[in-house]
């Protein structure tokens, strides 16, 4: 966890679904801002590590956890896990008390967010679909960024709690725009990687210090986030860390999905899609992005 300081702001009765790589530092983060957390995770063993840490209290179900609680955050891995915890026999939306908002940070389809916005409206709660970038590192750091659909009241109730875990939340539009803002993020995402694995492997093959090489390139026009974080270690053959390859395919199909609805072209995502299918048969499923290097 880094050693970050919040923004004083009143104590809220907090729950938090979903303590995976991301969700357990963001959730942390809550709780050092001095909110009381109550934390729900699938595997229970995960929560009663996350109490142990931070304190707070761990609920054996998504309505136990929302009950008592203002706000309830959510991190969980695709559209059937979120369905699962908000509408389940002992989802969230069971516990949660009328005028409570529900955010959520998973990276899921714009359809779901608008369904789901849709059954809170008519129970009477609020709903923010908030996917996050910034990967494990932004987490831990409580440096990610926010992309936000839903209405603006409930946006500026919930924007002070989450900038105890990022640098910047911006509501985007109506239901779904966060959404599909995230899948903007994750084909500019998807370019950029795959021209960078490009790079590097020729530099390579020509016989280029390509430390050196992205060390000078890095402070010109080429440069970009990946470059800055991932460029040295595709060089050094490292994958052990960041963002797991079945994780950008599940995001690759929901933004392909979409741009089919949408009537959007995207040859270059779709090409690298299949460029993950790639390292998937390489055994790269729990590889980071950057690990695109490894077909060439």
């Amino acid at each position: 966890m880094s050693n970050r300081s919040y923004d004083p702001i009143p104590s809220r009765r907090v729950a938090f679904l979903g303590l995976g790589v991301m969700g357990h530092p963001m959730a942390g983060h809550l709780a050092r801002a001095g909110h009381q957390v109550t934390v729900y995770n699938r595997t229970s063993a995960k929560a009663q590590s996350w109490v142990q840490e931070y304190g707070g209290a761990c609920a054996a179900t998504p309505a136990e956890a929302a009950r008592d609680a203002e706000f309830v955050f959510c991190c969980v891995g695709n559209d059937d896990d979120l369905r699962s915890v908000v509408l389940g026999e002992a989802g969230a939306f069971r516990g949660m008390a009328p005028g409570a908002l529900f955010v959520d940070h998973t990276t899921a389809s714009a359809e779901v967010a608008r369904d789901l916005h849709s059954v809170a409206t008519v129970q009477g709660l609020h709903f923010i679909d908030a996917p996050v970038s910034g990967g494990q590192a932004g987490a831990v750091n409580g440096a990610l960024t926010v992309m936000c659909g839903g209405e603006a009241a409930p946006f500026d109730a919930m924007k002070p709690l989450a900038l105890a875990y990022a640098k910047a939340v911006t509501l985007l539009g109506g239901p779904g725009s966060g959404q599909l803002a995230k899948m903007v993020n994750q084909i500019c995402i998807a370019g950029v990687v795959q021209g960078l694995a490009e790079a590097v492997r020729f530099g390579q093959n020509a016989g280029l210090d390509m430390l050196q090489v992205l060390d000078v390139i890095g402070k010109g026009a080429a440069q970009s986030w990946q470059m800055d974080n991932r460029g040295k270690t595709m060089v050094e053959d490292r994958f052990d860390f960041g963002f797991a390859v079945d994780w950008m395919r599940k995001d690759l199909g929901l933004v392909l999905d979409e741009a089919r609805r949408n009537g959007s072209r995207l040859p270059l995502t779709a090409l690298v899609d299949q460029f993950y299918a790639d390292v998937q048969a390489l055994g790269g499923n729990r590889w980071d992005t950057s690990s695109l290097i490894k077909r060439l």
